[in-house]
């Protein structure tokens, strides 16, 4: 079948991009999965990650990596209900490693799920066809545009778990999106506003910021190295947000807990600049903040997040859309930050 694969381990990423004509067929899919055949594909930053190598994660090479896709069921194994055949799907690329039975009596209500992801921990979809358990499926509109539904999974359903579930966000909360372009946060944006909160975002490039504008954020400001959370407090009447959404990391992050109000949460799903940032404990402990780490989300949330896409009210932003055998192009535009939404690969 054919395939995007990355050949080896490096940094940069790009050049190790190669379209394989001739990548072996994939197996018959096992008890509780589905054959997926690809329509689209999108990239995430975890594409990056795969390519450079991921610390403690022992990955061999060449793989296919990819997180995110629309595709349509054209097999199932075992146990699977045969009605998917024939069904317009994405996936939710996050599965659950099952813990071992606790002999010890600890809670285990209190501890968070541990996930796998397929297109990092196994062989992903960018590729004419994937393998999928049946659990992470959710049914899309057979009219729907499948370039739309690629860049809508994994990145909506990682800002909607640590948002709304783990952050709490209420209607009417104000929300700061840090390095506004990236698909987290273009997909936080998207949702802050379905919720009806007033958004501010930063970027470090001005053309980011006036398609933000676009999108519907209320606030922008231009990340040139500044203390911003100045600015965030003269835009907030010295209040300051009750959530911010940074997935930067040490570049940005102590600014974020200085644009907090009391009471407000840092939510993160990455650090892409690093993970060693400076804080600020004496405003954490005076002003009671919360600091929450996320990790993608369940089949559950993605369900529910996904219900918002097949209603018309949440779309997937899409950059810039290239065909297979374009693919190192598209890793280009996605190491140099160019991109605004999703990078996505069309299959069909």
């Amino acid at each position: 079948m054919k395939a995007v694969v990355i050949t080896k381990q490096g940094n940069p990423v790009t050049p190790n991009i190669a379209y394989q004509p001739d990548w072996p067929d994939l197996a018959a899919p096992s008890k509780g999965e589905v054959r997926i055949k690809t329509l689209a594909s999108a990239l995430n930053h975890m594409d990056l990650w795969v390519g450079r190598g991921v610390p403690g994660l022992d990955l061999d090479y060449p793989r296919i990596s990819g997180c995110d896709a629309c595709g349509v069921v054209e097999a199932v194994g075992d146990d699977v209900d045969p009605n998917w055949v024939g069904k317009r799907v994405i996936v939710n690329a996050a599965t659950r490693v099952p813990q071992p039975v606790n002999l010890e009596g600890i809670p285990g209500s209190t501890l968070a799920p541990e996930y796998e992801l397929i297109g990092e921990h196994h062989q992903g979809m960018h590729a004419e066809a994937f393998l999928m358990p049946e659990d992470n499926l959710a049914p899309v509109p057979d009219d729907c545009d499948p370039k739309e539904a690629a860049a809508f999974g994994l990145t909506m359903l990682t800002a909607y778990s640590m948002m709304f579930t783990k952050g709490q966000l209420i209607p009417g909360q104000s929300v700061l999106v840090t390095g506004i372009g990236g698909g987290v946060a273009t997909s936080a944006l998207a949702l802050a506003k379905h919720r009806g909160c007033p958004v501010i975002v930063t970027s470090r490039h001005q053309w980011k910021l006036d398609k933000a504008l676009e999108l519907g954020a209320d606030h922008a400001i231009l990340d040139e190295g500044q203390d911003w959370s100045r600015d965030v407090r003269k835009l907030t009447d010295k209040r300051g947000v009750d959530m911010v959404v940074d997935s930067t990391g040490k570049a940005t992050h102590l600014n974020c807990i200085k644009s907090l109000a009391r009471g407000g949460a840092y939510v993160t799903p990455g650090c892409t600049t690093g993970p060693d940032a400076t804080t600020d404990l004496a405003r954490l402990f005076w002003n009671q903040l919360r600091l929450l780490g996320s990790t993608m989300g369940s089949n559950e949330e993605f369900r529910e997040v996904v219900s918002l896409f097949r209603s018309g009210h949440l779309r997937g932003v899409v950059d810039h859309v290239f065909k297979p055998d374009e693919a190192p192009k598209a890793w280009e535009r996605l190491e140099a930050s160019e991109q605004f939404g999703k990078v996505v690969i069309d299959w069909s």
